[in-house]
């Protein structure tokens, strides 16, 4: 969950721009794994090395939807030896993101432990529209800049990404849950091709495409485009078995859903084209995208290199280059429930003083503690727009649950901690499933929080020229000059129930200690 970014410290706390010799993105997916690494020249990616392996992650999901320890197993080999490729990379040149497999696992927290531990990096967890939206980039940087939409479709092995994208901004997202493991499993768990298992895939894919095909339509688009393994093996196969010279048609599909019926099993058809490692999800690839051509109406698409990982890597050159699309989400969001905007920005300031105060003594140097709390601050009264009434719990609630470019599902599980917890009684069922390591740097960015707001109770924007903090493990003394504080009784009626809140949490606080804690 506590992900450090591609940036170091300045002493203030303000995070300062490094730019890494070499950057790398590895993506888990549902049915293989890949690493890219790249360099960065003139703000453009060079790419130095590819590997991918199939992981069949997806396929390890058991019954009970848990990942089973074989399939854990086969993940951590295939971490193993890319944690060769990207040792002695500095935290913050790689990132690592987790797709549908483990979107969907009961046990993804242990696997992801693990994994974070193989690789000496974090994992994150990333929702079906991000992952969307990362595609999209991978794939518009892959493609001329041409003026126009074009409709993006990404074949995985859980999930299959719809993107409709002018240039390098995607337009229309959406992550539908059908993918080559997982059709596989529900319709050719045998091996065996029939015209029946193959029009029943057809016809469960074209159930999940009618959800988006109003809308899409709608919009429109001038090109189609594929990526990934399923799309690429398909269009190898067509040009292989000379159906298309070059990229898929609505044509050739039709005559390839005739010969791969014909070959009747997986084991036959290597003839076509089909590589024996992707034999087993070439057939339930091939009807997900027979169900695209047939419901969008798709007479012809291109094949692209660009995908999820290459995406990543695109969007950490943003982060670099000061075009974070994670601080255009928090704008986004601030603008759209109507947030305070003057306010918001004065407990940004007053946080930011604070966190500079106790960033050492309370461990919390990375960079991610000091972004986590800028956002935080910024849209804490989101839920003002849907009732005064425990706004709070409404503002966490959209941030948990929204889907938030830029953000993995572990950032915005954190930013809806601080949100939910920047007020009022702290509950510590919020912060159930954290591990202790986890837990207490995030216990901590929520007392500076609610110090800022409370400091930040009257809305006139002042913060105190005497202010000071200081903190040590679960104690926390602040001090003012003794007669601003009582020129302020709210802001001492307030510290003093914020003491109480606080205490039923382990921590003290404690008001101008060295004087007392009442007015004279």
């Amino acid at each position: 969950m506590l992900l450090d970014q591609n940036v170091s410290q300045s002493e203030d706390g303000v995070p300062e721009t490094l730019v890494p010799e070499k950057i790398a993105a590895i993506d888990l997916g549902s049915n293989s794994f890949h690493i890219v690494i790249a360099r960065l020249v003139h703000g453009e990616i060079r790419v130095l090395e590819k590997m991918g392996e199939k992981v069949q992650l997806g396929a390890g999901l058991d019954d009970t939807g848990r990942i089973s320890e074989e399939a854990q197993e086969r993940a951590l080999a295939c971490l193993g030896r890319f944690a060769q490729m990207i040792k002695g990379m500095p935290a913050g040149s790689v990132r690592v993101v987790g797709t549908n497999a483990l979107r969907a696992a009961k046990n993804a927290r242990q696997f992801t432990n693990k994994a974070a531990q193989t690789l000496g990096i974090p994992i994150e967890i990333i929702a079906g529209r991000e992952e969307a939206r990362l595609i999209y980039l991978g794939v518009s940087h892959t493609l001329s800049d041409d003026q126009g939409k074009r409709l993006v479709i990404d074949i995985g092995g859980g999930s299959t990404e719809c993107i409709i994208g002018e240039r390098f901004e995607a337009r229309e997202l959406e992550s539908l849950y059908m993918g080559c493991v997982s059709y596989r499993n529900r319709f050719f768990a045998s091996g065996d091709i029939t015209r029946v298992a193959f029009d029943k895939a057809v016809t469960a894919a074209s159930l999940e495409i009618l959800s988006i095909r109003e809308a899409y339509l709608r919009s429109g688009w001038q090109d189609a485009v594929g990526s990934s393994g399923s799309v690429k093996a398909i269009a190898n196969v067509l040009s292989h078995t000379g159906i298309v010279a070059e990229g898929i048609t609505w044509q050739g599909l039709k005559e390839l859903r005739e010969r791969v019926i014909d070959a009747g099993h997986v084991d036959k058809l290597e003839p076509l084209g089909v590589r024996k490692d992707r034999a087993s999800v070439f057939v339930p690839g091939l009807a997900i995208l027979y169900a695209a051509f047939e419901v969008l109406g798709i007479d012809v698409m291109e094949y692209s290199d660009g995908a999820l990982r290459e995406g990543v890597l695109y969007d950490m050159v943003g982060r670099i280059q000061h075009e974070d699309v994670r601080e255009r989400t928090i704008v986004a969001l601030a603008e759209r429930y109507h947030v305070d905007q003057t306010h918001a920005q004065s407990i940004e300031r007053c946080v930011m003083l604070l966190y500079r105060e106790v960033r050492k003594s309370w461990g919390l140097i990375a960079p991610f503690y000091a972004e986590l709390l800028r956002w935080a601050a910024r849209i804490h009264e989101i839920g003002l727009t849907i009732s005064h009434s425990q706004y709070h719990k409404h503002g966490a609630y959209l941030l948990e649950y929204s889907d938030l470019p830029g953000f993995s599902k572990q950032v915005q599980k954190a930013l809806a901690v601080l949100v939910r917890c920047h007020r009022r009684k702290i509950s510590p069922l919020v912060f159930e499933g954290y591990s202790e390591e986890e837990l207490e740097p995030l216990l901590r960015l929520c007392v500076l929080l609610r110090l800022a707001v409370i400091l930040q109770h009257g809305r006139v924007g002042e913060i105190p020229e005497s202010l000071k903090l200081r903190a040590e493990k679960r104690t926390v003394d602040i001090h003012f000059d003794e007669q601003w504080l009582q020129a302020h009784p709210l802001t001492l009626a307030d510290l003093a129930a914020e003491a109480e809140y606080l205490l039923k949490m382990g921590i003290t606080l404690q008001i101008n200690p060295q004087t007392s804690n009442t007015p004279s």
